[in-house]
């Protein structure tokens, strides 16, 4: 079964940020979701917000992670697919296990376990340096989401080279011991210091390469249900879920992040030219506090917007209330000082309206930072409880 790969010309992006790829073949994303999400942002509207991002978690939960499983030539590869599809070697759509080298091109698989998910099969390695190299551009392993290592008998120098290629590109990889019933019948070692040998083994020729130590499970491919099994599709599942979201999360936060911070500089932009008042209608600029509460209006973490939002979430009042008040207004209020403009005009006064103003326009800053960074907690705080729950 071929793969329908999209090459860079088939990815679409959007308008604010090129940071969200959206493949146009399988739709991924949706232009129209992040574009909504990215709007909302900018309105300020939470609400909005929290249903644009549920859209496109949605989205995102169709789409496919490619995963690969490779190692040396007859090391229960296929049968590792098998098992781990809890399917029986005898099966129609199982993957053909023998003596002799069954793949020779790689070959996907699904399994119903794990939806939206492709299990590649790839052909095992050479055994020569340079065979090693021509596998790893053969194989393209930049297209897959995670590795899996397959290994038994002994972790050979070919694994060692998979490994740290693996890490090299900065690939999520798994190694899996796949015969380790065959070890336990056939050692006079108990269980428990068997299995101590072999992963003190694979961790000491990792580590002599620089190649921190991966997920290492030892599993035996005839019984599924035992051994570290188990602990493989608990890790398994967790870093489907983070293949799909953490990267997504951190994106989108970007994406965000960057319309506030165009938001920010367009209002100091009204600051610097002394224009509140008919810029965002704040009817007396001199009052710190008012400032506030119209910039955090404009920004949508007020009270009142947060309280909506909260209830969307089915969160209580108090969950978004944790910023501090502005240090800027407790300042002006302690040292009692005002923001009056003085009436007379020499030169000495000149000056000092020009140090007021200076003064005036940085601490109105300060409070439209201060909403700013206000608006990026409850952004971070939004895309966390939707995405990462």
């Amino acid at each position: 079964m071929e793969e329908a790969a999209g090459s860079p010309e088939d990815k679409e992006f959007t308008g604010l940020s090129n940071a969200i790829a959206i493949n146009k073949e399988k739709g991924d994303l949706s232009v129209k979701a992040v574009k909504n999400m990215e709007t909302a942002v900018e309105k300020g509207n939470w609400v909005d917000v929290v249903s644009a991002v549920k859209e496109i978690k949605q989205e995102a939960s169709r789409k496919t992670v490619k995963i690969a499983v490779t190692g040396n030539s007859r090391n229960g590869m296929s049968s590792f697919i098998n098992a781990l599809r809890e399917i029986g070697h005898e099966e129609e759509d199982s993957a053909p296990t023998g003596e002799v080298r069954s793949t020779q091109k790689p070959a996907l698989y699904s399994s119903s376990k794990f939806p939206n998910v492709d299990l590649w099969d790839l052909p095992g390695t050479g055994v020569t340096s340079q065979s090693m190299e021509n596998y790893l551009e053969e194989m393209d392993f930049n297209k897959y989401d995670l590795i899996i290592i397959i290994a038994s008998e002994q972790f050979s120098s070919n694994h060692v080279k998979l490994a740290k290629a693996m890490q090299s590109m900065r690939r999520r990889f798994y190694v899996v011991w796949t015969k380790l019933d065959r070890d336990l019948s056939t050692s006079a070692l108990p269980e428990p210091q068997l299995r101590q040998n072999i992963q003190k083994n694979i961790q000491e020729n990792l580590q002599k390469e620089g190649v921190e130590e991966p997920p290492i499970f030892l599993v035996s491919n005839f019984s599924p249900d035992s051994l570290d099994f188990i602990k493989l599709r608990i890790t398994l599942t967790e870093d489907l879920h983070s293949i799909r979201y953490h990267g997504l999360f951190v994106t989108l936060f970007q994406v965000c992040e960057e319309i506030i911070s165009k938001k920010v500089e367009f209002i100091k932009g009204i600051i610097k030219e002394n224009n509140l008042q008919e810029g965002l209608g704040i009817s007396d600029p001199n009052n710190l506090v008012e400032c506030q509460k119209v910039f955090q209006e404009n920004f949508g973490v007020d009270d009142k917007s947060l309280h909506q939002v909260a209830l969307t979430m089915n969160q209580p009042d108090t969950y978004f209330t944790d910023a501090m008040e502005s240090q800027v207004i407790q300042r002006h209020q302690q040292d009692g000082s005002t923001l009056s403009v003085p009436h007379q005009l020499s030169v000495r006064v000149l000056n000092f309206v020009l140090c007021y103003f200076d003064s005036k326009h940085r601490q109105q800053a300060h409070v439209l930072d201060e909403a700013a960074e206000k608006t990026k907690k409850i952004l971070h705080k939004i895309l966390k409880e939707t995405l990462l729950p």
